[in-house]
């Protein structure tokens, strides 16, 4: 089956897309731009949005839904805000079809919106809208809500999960009494989604600050993880965001203080989304097929018997159920594939195409032995284990898969951080190493914009872990007190 996966060296993006595509994770629809996500994939998402559910109500955070459809006039109140998205909108104007007497279904011209409606290419708008009413006074605060839902930002080019017209995510809105409470809250989802990153997808990540350039569009600041992927491109991987008053003002959410007076509200947002599917894809898989964590694998663990008729079937099958049900105790997910409609040889190469951790292969010979063969599907290494004791092995080995993804993609990023010190130099990195590169920047949007330009470099990020150091800007020539980190993304 790999040999219907194009290389990576051959073509990194059709890789990528036959992974996609061959692991069953998800297709194209016929809705331009739009992506059916499968059900190998959604499993995959189910898990992401299981584990980051209940992080955020561990940090005091409640799930609520407001409207997909958010009235044009909503936008033109944050004027930032609006010229952000204005390009992505899809835009509502009528609310029925009717047949034409042709057998044709055409829009009913009589039907038009008083107001056209806007599919939600983010929530800050409605929910700030929907926040007036709510709040009051100062007992009225913090409001800490997420929104698990679908919004719709009308890309021109697109790639399944990485960007699509209509896409999955989680967005939080919060409300506070003090710019300081906004601020530490956006910091905490910020640290929040990187321990989720590092510990649950396996992907080391910087955390940083965006340039005013790479800001949201009405934010104050936005906090960023970045990621490398394996062909050396960034990747923003999830983004909070301080709002100051700007979306209270809008909207003219305010309340009483406790010493009476009355003040806008402070807010903060915060989201990621289905790109983190591709992601794991980019940042783990090899030219067989995906790799996934074993924390977010749908199928940790699976058994194939390899049997000569019924009774040696009724043996081995005898042994898995016990197996498995002390695995399933550990809170391990097993899978026993005792399908005879496809050979050992083809599930196998299956189940490498689709990433299951742990593969199990037990035949009659190995209950005689007591032992079975264990396969691990980031190293590939096979090896021949007692069943005595398998369980435990089982899920010590598990924490070890997962922590090797992570250390083989860390070792992999560090090295692909690499200081440019002119801008020649920096062109070149950029050609033949790719990578995170540091280098000096005078603070200018300016000669961000230029180097964006000339070379399809971005600043994905001023680290919060910065060193000041002066230096000289790598374009301008100017004084610069830092370096940033430069990258190709997606």
């Amino acid at each position: 089956m790999s040999k219907e996966i194009t290389s990576r060296a051959a073509d990194y993006s059709q890789w990528y897309n036959d992974i996609v595509i061959k692991a069953d994770l998800a297709e194209h629809s016929a809705v331009r731009g739009c992506m059916v996500i499968k059900p190998n994939g959604y499993a995959i998402w189910e898990k992401m949005q299981a584990v980051l559910d209940k992080m955020f109500k561990d940090t005091g955070h409640q799930n609520a839904y407001f409207p997909l459809f958010i009235p044009k006039s909503f936008f033109s109140k944050e004027a930032s805000h609006v010229e952000g998205f204005a390009t992505e909108c899809a835009v509502v104007t009528h609310y029925r079809l009717k047949n034409d007497g042709n057998g044709n279904i055409v829009v009913d011209e009589t039907a038009k919106l008083e107001e056209e409606l806007i599919v939600r290419p983010t929530s800050e708008t409605i929910i700030w809208n929907t926040y007036r009413g709510w709040i009051q006074s100062y007992r009225d605060l913090p409001i800490l809500i997420n929104q698990w839902a679908n919004v719709v930002r009308w890309e021109m080019r697109t790639r399944l999960f990485l960007r699509t017209a209509e896409f999955l995510w989680q967005e939080g809105h919060t409300a506070h009494a003090t710019a300081q409470e906004a601020i530490e809250e956006t910091e905490r989802m910020l640290h929040i989604y990187a321990d989720f990153a590092e510990n649950w997808l396996a992907i080391p990540v910087i955390r940083g600050k965006k340039t005013t350039n790479e800001r949201f569009a009405g934010a104050l600041d936005t906090y960023c993880i970045e990621a490398l992927m394996q062909d050396g491109k960034a990747l923003q991987a999830g983004t909070s965001h301080f709002l100051g008053q700007n979306f209270a003002k809008a909207f003219d959410v305010k309340f009483t203080g406790r010493d009476g007076k009355l003040d806008h509200v402070w807010a903060s947002s915060w989201g990621v989304s289905t790109r983190l599917m591709g992601a794991l894809v980019m940042a783990h898989s090899d030219d067989s097929g995906l790799i996934i964590p074993p924390k977010l694998a749908p199928i940790q663990v699976v058994i194939i018997p390899i049997y000569k008729g019924d009774e040696d079937l009724a043996k081995i099958t005898a042994y898995v159920n016990e197996l498995s049900m002390r695995l399933k105790g550990m809170g391990v997910s097993v899978k026993f594939d005792d399908r005879d409609t496809q050979r050992p040889g083809f599930k196998f190469a299956d189940y490498e195409l689709k990433g299951v951790p742990i593969r199990i292969a037990i035949g009659g010979r190995d209950l005689e032995n007591k032992t079975v063969e264990i396969a691990r599907r980031d190293t590939k290494l096979k090896q021949t284990v007692p069943q005595e004791g398998l369980d435990i092995y089982i899920v010590k080995l598990l924490e070890e898969i997962q922590s090797a993804m992570y250390n083989k993609a860390l070792a992999y990023r560090d090295e692909h951080i690499t200081e440019a010190n002119g801008y020649e130099e920096f062109k070149q990195l950029l050609d033949e190493k790719a990578g995170f590169i540091s280098a000096h920047w005078d603070g200018t949007p300016e000669t961000e914009q230029k180097i964006k330009e000339e070379t399809k470099a971005t600043i994905r990020c001023i680290p919060l872990d910065n060193q000041l150091e002066d230096g000289i800007c790598i374009y301008s020539g100017k004084p610069s007190i830092q370096r940033v980190l430069f990258a190709r993304a997606y």
